[in-house]
């Protein structure tokens, strides 16, 4: 059985720490830490740029030399409204200090110093639907693409109401061949709402040589090294999750499983 499914470590603290080396791959990191009011954290990036994602509370944020004052809005997740984000290059530390309970992100690949520090959202995110019927969801695109903020960074926040289905129909992201398709490592911060919930991800190759399905709660991370990885939450809870991207290209393109291209298909109509 692969180990895609990471528990929290801790209930304080750094919760996750996930690098690369642990992961068994070569691009993403990503580290969870909850802060009490009062609480620090802090980071030297070394030789991999990191985008702070406030998930939920607020906190001084200080990097580079520059004071960048408190950030977070949100003091639920659930809420639903855009997150106040810091790109942070290689080379550059970083700390936080929570003045509210606060969930701190940090999301990091290579970096090579090509991007300034700098603050993201929440102006300039605006939350978007995306899908019909069950496979409705609502995306905050941190930073993808069509923003050139980061070296290697793809970032972004999905909200699925319950009952509904995300990153479906399945698809993947894991040869190098672009334009067709981009190599992504991708992990998936879970989220539910009431929190005791549960939701279902899945993550699959057309070959069957990878094919774990597991029942995700509030708070775990998944990890998606290769194949498809779709995602359900069951009536009665919303699932949030937090998705980091990283490869030899800063570019999302993905191909669908074959048995399903079907519904994308229809859905394009």
């Amino acid at each position: 059985m692969a180990d895609l499914l990471r528990k929290p470590t801790a209930a304080t603290g750094k919760v996750h720490d996930i690098t690369p080396e642990s992961a068994g791959w070569g691009y993403v990191g990503f580290g969870l830490y909850h802060l009490k009011a009062g609480e620090t954290a802090g980071e030297a990036t070394g030789a991999r740029e990191a985008i702070l994602v406030l998930v939920e509370g607020r906190a001084e944020i200080a990097s580079g030399g520059e004071d960048f004052g408190e950030m977070g809005e949100r003091l639920d997740v659930f809420e639903r409204t855009p997150p106040h984000c810091l790109y942070v290059p290689n080379g550059i530390d970083w700390t936080a200090k929570a003045t509210t309970d606060c969930t701190l992100a940090v999301c990091t690949a290579p970096g090579q110093g090509n991007h300034p520090v700098r603050r993201l959202g929440p102006e300039g995110i605006t939350t978007t639907p995306r899908g019909k019927g069950a496979n409705t969801r609502f995306i905050n695109n941190i930073a993808m693409e069509d923003l050139e903020v980061a070296d290697s960074l793809l970032v972004t926040e999905v909200f699925t109401p319950q009952g509904n289905w995300s990153s479906y129909p399945s698809h993947r992201h894991d040869e190098d061949n672009f334009p067709d398709m981009t190599y992504l490592e991708e992990t998936y911060y879970h989220r539910l709402n009431p929190p005791q919930g549960y939701g279902i991800q899945r993550v699959y190759t057309e070959d069957g040589s990878l094919d774990e399905t597991m029942a995700v709660k509030s708070g775990d991370v998944v990890l998606v090294p290769r194949g498809h990885h779709p995602v359900g939450t069951p009536y009665g809870y919303d699932m949030y999750y937090l998705n980091v991207m990283a490869g030899p290209l800063r570019k999302w393109r993905f191909k669908n499983d074959p048995d399903h291209d079907w519904i994308y298909q229809r859905d394009l109509g």
